[in-house]
């Protein structure tokens, strides 16, 4: 893949976090933390959006970009909590993100034959 293909795949895994966990948490927020339905469907839309965001993905095969959006998943998490909860990770926390990450790059960024 390119460097541009592999900024933009970046760039909308980011993206696919950001609605996807910002749902989640919208909905958390609502639930858990009594503020309302307006949260949870604030939550539900960015969920929607996560998966339209996640079909802008330059590989064409399903599969490998869910796989591949796991570890974005992990890590983005690790960092919203961080952000919006106060949440500090431990070293293994922080080890297993990275773990998860490079675990992307070899799902989708490794050369494969055409």
């Amino acid at each position: 893949m390119p460097a541009m293909g592999v900024f933009r795949s970046v760039v909308l895994f980011v993206l696919a976090a950001i609605a996807e966990i910002g749902g989640a948490w919208l909905i958390w927020q609502g639930v858990r933390e009594h503020r309302g339905l307006l949260w949870m469907g604030a939550g539900v839309i960015a969920l929607g959006l996560y998966g339209f965001v996640a079909t802008l993905q330059p590989d064409p095969h399903f599969g490998r970009i869910l796989a591949a959006y796991g570890g974005v998943f992990v890590a983005g998490s690790l960092v919203w909590g961080v952000v919006m909860d106060g949440f500090r990770p431990d070293r293994w926390d922080i080890t297993g993100a990275v773990i998860c990450l490079i675990g992307v790059a070899v799902i989708m960024y490794m050369p494969r034959p055409a």
